[in-house]
């Protein structure tokens, strides 16, 4: 299983503000059945790396598809761990153990 971090940035929208660009997006997502968690920064995906990237794909798709945009930048940084299991509450459990948490 692999792990995922994408954020979709839609350019020349005329306004600072992302947030019904990326609400367009996770409604993908979500229809997708893939794992995700939305962050301030982006959105976590968790599942089969091929799902992964094809969801990806259609994630950058949104913006041009439904909102007239010209210009997108996604991002993609990809955890793929194959020596034990991997989630993100694994991940985040792992760091804060170490905190004494």
């Amino acid at each position: 299983m692999a792990m995922a971090e994408v954020t979709v940035v839609p350019m020349g929208t005329g306004s600072p503000s992302l947030s019904k660009y990326v609400a367009e997006v996770l409604k993908l997502v979500k229809e997708s059945g893939i794992k995700y968690q939305l962050t301030p920064m982006g959105t976590i995906l968790e599942g089969d790396l091929d799902e992964i990237f094809s969801l990806v794909r259609l994630m950058h798709e949104v913006p041009f598809s439904n909102e007239g945009i010209k210009r997108v930048v996604t991002t993609l940084k990809i955890d793929d761990r194959r020596d034990k299991p991997l989630t993100m509450e694994s991940k985040v459990k792992a760091v804060t153990s170490k905190m004494g948490e």
